[in-house]
């Protein structure tokens, strides 16, 4: 799946460290893997890890919505594609959709809504990074 300015595709095969007791992935390994989505879509968008640390301005989640449709079990792999949705001025929002590569089959959608904060203020910005008008 070819990627565009806004959107990214990342991999992760499911750990024992990830599942229950039953092999299912829990609901916190599923964050993760979508945070690790969208920390490489940040960084697609301009936001690179050093330079938030050196500027002191990062992306802060202020809402998570989340469908689990099919459960993944240990050993799946599954593709994550996150992607630049709504934006306005003082908050953007991040989609995701986790399928199961072996069947493309739908396993989780998430919505994340998020904020750029100048850190140790707490100061919220404008949005002004690429892939989002300002």
């Amino acid at each position: 799946m070819a990627e565009s300015d806004t959107e990214v595709v990342t991999r992760e095969e499911v750990m024992f460290f990830d599942t229950d007791c039953g092999g299912v992935v829990h609901n916190l390994a599923y964050l993760r893997m979508i945070e690790t989505c969208r920390t490489r879509l940040a960084a697609k968008l301009g936001m690179e890890l050093r330079e938030m640390s050196e500027t002191q301005i990062f992306p802060v989640l202020t809402r998570t919505e989340v469908d689990y449709r099919r459960p993944a079990k240990l050993g799946d792999w599954i593709v994550i594609r996150g992607w630049l949705g709504e934006a306005s001025t003082a908050r953007f929002w991040c989609e995701f959709e986790m399928r199961r590569e072996a069947d493309n089959e739908l396993l989780v959608t998430a919505k994340q809504s998020l904020a750029l904060v100048k850190m140790p203020e707490g100061k919220p910005l404008r949005l002004n990074f690429r892939g989002l008008k300002s």
